[in-house]
């Protein structure tokens, strides 16, 4: 497919406006940060040690792995459409449980059933990919997340005000609206664009093998995860720091929680703007080395003294920015490798990548603690961060080694 399909607002019977996409998509963002500057508050509430809450993180982050594996195969073999539907459908009944819960245990298992709103991010990049060939793909599922990207920059904010002045329950209530909106977009707007579905879960099965055994896949798979492990982690630490080693208030945290929103925000944008000029290797390979810069800084700034909320959350943007560049462009090459798998592409890719984010987010609130300020959480951060680098140079020296014996 070389153009894009008609698109008409509001009208099943074509593809989905890219409005819907980013709202689809946006609604997990929101789900996955909203409540986090109110954590210590619902320590708080259900008399919970922070560690035990942080777990709202981790495990919404671990059940999300398990259902990318399974949603991206579902919608390639039954659509993409009846698969959003019934997953956001779900998301608000567990939003009213989390709602409802009077303990932490009852929390986390309807937390964890929040987690299959994961639905939204894999199939929105599938039904790009449905829609327009690699390269096209690239720049339109970063525009997509650009606009998602709005989301988690203002989520925390609203989310810390909301915590200030109704408590941090007003957060699931605001998931609880917007996601029934949501529900009601998708019913209007989205029509199925997965029409060449395989025969069977079997004949899906078949072609994991030559899905799994493919360096490129491999190479762009673990790329997005090492990129986005840094800002997982950042999940899972960043509020500890911003409440237990600078004091903020949850309005103030929130504010600052979105620094790489705001990277993230422009990052897609230079992808959306560039991706088809340069190509997707390039955008990932000065994407991650951005974000690796950036927080390589930030540490020999905290080692030499100079610390503070403005310097912790300010070089976050760095990691943001990469992000941006790095996770359309790999995302476009993970699901170029079969086409025709785009769904069971984008939900591997994406379970690797949230597995690793998942154990990221529960290392960082492992490690930090009364007296380590934030290293723990930087150490954590570059690391992964310098291995997403790693990762892309690999997989391009191996292209390119394969074009040359090509060319012989």
């Amino acid at each position: 497919m070389t153009a894009r399909p008609a698109v008409r607002f509001l009208d099943r019977t074509t593809p989905p406006h890219i409005f819907t996409l980013i709202a689809i998509v946006g609604i997990g963002a929101l789900s996955m940060n909203v409540f986090l500057p109110s954590l210590p508050a619902m320590a708080d509430y259900f008399a919970a040690e922070y560690r035990t809450v942080q777990l709202s993180v981790a495990v919404y982050l671990g059940v999300n792995a398990v259902l990318q594996i399974i949603l991206g195969p579902v919608s390639d073999r039954f659509g993409r459409r009846p698969v959003l539907l019934f997953s956001i459908t779900l998301f608000l009944l567990a939003t009213i449980g989390c709602i409802l819960a009077r303990s932490i245990e009852v929390f986390l298992v309807f937390r964890m059933l929040q987690a299959v709103i994961a639905s939204g991010l894999v199939l929105s990049r599938a039904v790009v990919r449905d829609m327009v060939p690699a390269e096209e793909a690239a720049s339109m599922i970063a525009y997509v997340t650009m606009g998602m990207a709005l989301v988690p920059m203002i989520g925390p904010v609203i989310g810390g005000l909301l915590g200030d002045f109704f408590g941090w329950h007003a957060s699931f209530w605001l998931l609880l609206a917007l996601g029934a909106a949501v529900l009601w977009l998708t019913w209007r707007d989205l029509g199925e664009t997965a029409t060449d579905h395989p025969s069977s879960f079997r004949e899906q099965f078949r072609e994991y093998p030559e899905l799994l055994l493919s360096p490129r896949f491999w190479g762009y798979a673990l790329t997005a995860a090492f990129s986005a492990g840094a800002f997982f982690a950042y999940l899972g630490g960043a509020p500890y720091v911003g409440s237990e080693v600078y004091g903020l208030t949850p309005g103030l945290l929130g504010i600052l929680f979105g620094a790489p929103a705001l990277g993230y925000f422009f990052g897609n944008y230079v992808s959306g703007r560039y991706s088809v000029r340069f190509g997707i290797n390039a955008m990932v390979i000065w994407g991650s080395g951005i974000a690796t810069a950036g927080l390589v800084a930030a540490l020999a700034m905290f080692l030499a003294g100079i610390d503070g909320p403005a310097v912790f959350f300010g070089f976050m943007t760095f990691v943001g920015f990469g992000n941006g560049m790095v996770l359309p462009n790999a995302t476009s090459g993970m699901l170029s490798v079969r086409p025709h798998l785009a769904g069971t592409a984008s939900g591997l890719g994406g379970a690797i990548m949230i597995a690793g984010g998942a154990a990221l987010s529960a290392l960082a609130g492992f490690l930090l603690e009364h007296g380590t300020g934030a290293f723990p959480l930087l150490y954590v951060m570059v690391v992964t961060s310098a291995c997403g680098v790693v990762a892309i140079l690999l997989t391009v020296r191996r292209e390119a080694r394969l074009l040359q014996r090509a060319a012989e």
